[in-house]
């Protein structure tokens, strides 16, 4: 498995652990870390999507709601909304990665986690996404914003503050 797909499945457990727990703060982040610490070569771009989901939750939730039918964000399985988040977070802010990569990732973690169903749910989603991105109806920023990583965060993976600024 490559590295980005590593930091992927690890964005999506580690937003699904905060989702049920109702805490997407850098207290939950740095505990998830603390227990399931990510390989040191997957930690850029891990620390990139969470903290670039987390920075723009509320904007991400929007989206994912105005592009599915009938379905409300907190009535969504967690493993489906959480895949959604880091799937529409590379394609509305990271300029860098092409967007059939992040639909294909999104539906392949979404059927390795997910129910019978959530390759195709997350399909139409993302698929829907795709469409709106490309007619111009949704604005998309190239440069993801940049994750600090907290002194004890950083004391506690080995490294010197500042060193994993995405």
């Amino acid at each position: 498995m490559g590295l980005r797909r590593q930091a992927r499945e690890l964005t999506m457990q580690t937003l699904f652990s905060m989702d049920m727990n109702s805490r997407f703060t850098q207290q939950a982040l740095e505990e998830y870390v603390d227990c399931f610490p990510p390989d040191k070569n997957v930690l850029p771009f891990f620390l990139r999507l969470v903290g670039g989901v987390l920075d723009n939750k509320k904007r991400l939730d929007t989206i994912i709601e105005s592009h599915s039918s009938n379905w409300k964000i907190h009535r969504m399985a967690c493993v489906d909304r959480n895949v959604l988040r880091v799937a529409i977070f590379e394609l509305v802010f990271c300029g860098d990665i092409p967007c059939k990569v992040s639909i294909n990732e999104g539906i392949d973690i979404g059927k390795k986690y997910g129910s019978p169903e959530s390759g195709a749910f997350i399909n139409g989603i993302l698929d829907s996404v795709n469409i709106a991105i490309n007619k111009g109806s949704l604005e998309t920023f190239p440069e993801p914003p940049n994750l600090k990583i907290t002194e004890a965060m950083a004391g506690r993976m080995e490294c010197a503050q500042g060193d994993f600024l995405i």
